[in-house]
């Protein structure tokens, strides 16, 4: 699963930045006006990789205060930092990879053994979606769900089929060649990667059984990891410690304490040996070997925290991030959309804004304060509403069709082009972009229901699938349904289906041997 960067459980208020930066000599003025940032141990020195709200990009070694410009990165519009053992890599917005540092494995990915302390441009052919470093490797994620690897290789973690390192980006094939990959996940000599099935695969070192294949076999290209049990799987991520109450090895997966979960998020890092989790209720539970006075945690400890940065902060050791961190600087009622173009920016703050507006929609009552202008540029139902002259001559208008929160997240999509909100009411969202003919929107709306199936609603969203025409989300639901089959049966949306529908998704259960017992 690739959740939204900028959403809300990614993002963190300006002041936890302290969480991390505690002691730290950077200039107070820099720190104000950091919008991202990720701390990580390199060597036993904590640094970090900070960029501004205008865009530039800075390397920090945190405790000495020392700042140095990367200005191959600034104004790139850097999404993403990735941190191996003597490595770092970055995504930009538009899908290209930057790696810098040390290089004597082929981690950098440029066909030398060079180290550089410039950041240098991988060479892909496709648009890069995430990134995942290794101890001396990288894997990168492409829009098309194909898997990259380069770097060093010594256990076959690469994925290329052998034990020799790899000096450019090569696809990882195999069992990947047949499906789209959605998450990935690097841990110090494993990889592992989730597909749109929910299927998981791993491969490379698994001397202590961390493949989850149930032996210590090393394979060098992907394996189907079958002891799940039927566990729909929507990301992963790895190296944490396994929660059972003990320090036993586990080489084939183990569920944690059912009472604890349902999880809507998990979190690890290469360099600490801890796991975090977050429940659907936003409860957080770590475990593994934390902070003092905490010690070491064999068992699933909740914490006072909603919030996977946040646990990390606080429990972590060393004190880094397991991923980028996003800093929001405004009140929740009006969520930070960190645009790297200021232009952009500043039409986020334009929205909703009753001094510059010169339009307001009603909706349950309450105002949506909007630039008429804008919005005939963004949206061509609001250029012909607003062009009749009727219309045009009002200043305000009331929306009954969808519910305020939902008006004004399609609003605040039309200033900003992107989406913030919960998964679970994503199927309204999708409703509303086909209403106003809204192909980004509506794309936009897949790929966050496709992050936010459960049990409960997998039927609704399968029905919303054959009703708005996105086969790939259909056949997704349809695996997962398959996949947890008598817990879905005996849910409210089941028994609410459409009596057609239901019939035709049963049949097509039975064709897949679903009732075989």
């Amino acid at each position: 699963m690739s959740t939204n960067r900028w959403s809300e459980d990614n993002c963190v208020k300006r002041e936890s930045i302290d969480k991390w930066m505690t002691g730290s000599a950077i200039d107070s003025q820099l720190k104000a006006n950091i919008r991202m940032f990720a701390v990580f141990d390199m060597n036993s020195v904590t640094e970090a990789v900070v960029v501004t709200k205008e865009d530039e990009v800075f390397s920090v070694k945190v405790s000495a205060g020392s700042v140095t410009k990367l200005q191959a990165l600034s104004h790139k519009g850097v999404i993403e930092v990735s941190v191996g053992y003597e490595h770092v890599c970055a995504l930009t917005t538009d899908g290209h990879v930057y790696a810098w540092g040390g290089n004597q494995y082929n981690q950098l990915g440029n066909g030398s053994t060079t180290s550089s302390t410039e950041p240098m441009k991988v060479s892909l052919n496709e648009k890069v979606v995430d990134i995942s470093c290794g101890y001396r490797y990288t894997l990168a994620l492409t829009d098309t769900g194909h898997v990259y690897g380069w770097g060093y290789n010594g256990h076959g973690q690469v994925g290329n089929g052998t034990g020799s390192n790899q000096s450019v980006p090569i696809r990882v094939n195999g069992l990947l060649e047949s499906c789209r990959i959605v998450s990935i996940s690097c841990g110090h000599f494993h990889s592992m990667a989730v597909s749109d099935t929910g299927a998981v695969y791993s491969w490379g070192y698994n001397a202590h059984g961390q493949l989850g294949l149930g032996h210590k076999t090393q394979p060098t290209s992907p394996v189907l990891i079958t002891h799940l049990n039927h566990t729909f799987i929507c990301r992963v991520c790895n190296v944490g410690q396994l929660g059972t109450g003990n320090t036993t090895n586990q080489s084939t997966p183990i569920q944690l304490d059912k009472s604890l979960g349902p999880f809507r998020d998990i979190a690890a890092n290469m360099k600490t040996d801890i796991s975090v989790a977050i429940t659907v209720d936003g409860v957080g539970y770590v475990w593994g070997r934390c902070q003092p006075p905490n010690g070491t945690v064999l068992q699933p400890m909740k914490t006072t925290y909603d919030s996977l940065h946040d646990i990390f902060a606080v429990f972590s050791k060393p004190t880094v991030t397991y991923k980028s961190v996003v800093l929001s600087d405004v009140s929740e009622s009006k969520p930070t959309i960190l645009n790297t173009n200021p232009v952009m920016a500043h039409l986020n703050e334009a929205f909703d804004d009753p001094n510059t507006s010169n339009f307001k929609f009603i909706v349950e009552g309450k105002p949506i304060h909007v630039h008429k202008d804008i919005l005939r540029i963004r949206c061509q139902h609001f250029r012909s509403l607003f062009a009749n002259w009727i219309e045009g001559e009002k200043q305000e208008l009331e929306l009954p069709q969808y519910s305020y929160d939902m008006y004004k997240s399609f609003l605040r999509y039309l200033y900003t082009g992107e989406v913030c909100v919960a998964p679970d009411v994503g199927i309204e969202l999708l409703d509303l972009a086909e209403s106003y003919s809204e192909t980004d929107l509506k794309d936009k709306s897949v790929r966050l229901i496709r992050n936010g199936i459960t049990v409960d609603n997998v039927l609704r969203v399968y029905t919303a699938a054959l009703k708005y025409e996105v086969p790939d989300l259909e056949d997704l639901c349809f695996s997962y349904a398959l996949a947890h089959m008598t817990q879905v049966t005996q849910t409210k949306a089941y028994m609410e289906m459409d009596a057609i529908i239901c019939r035709d998704f049963m049949l097509k259960a039975s064709a897949k041997d679903a009732f075989k017992h």
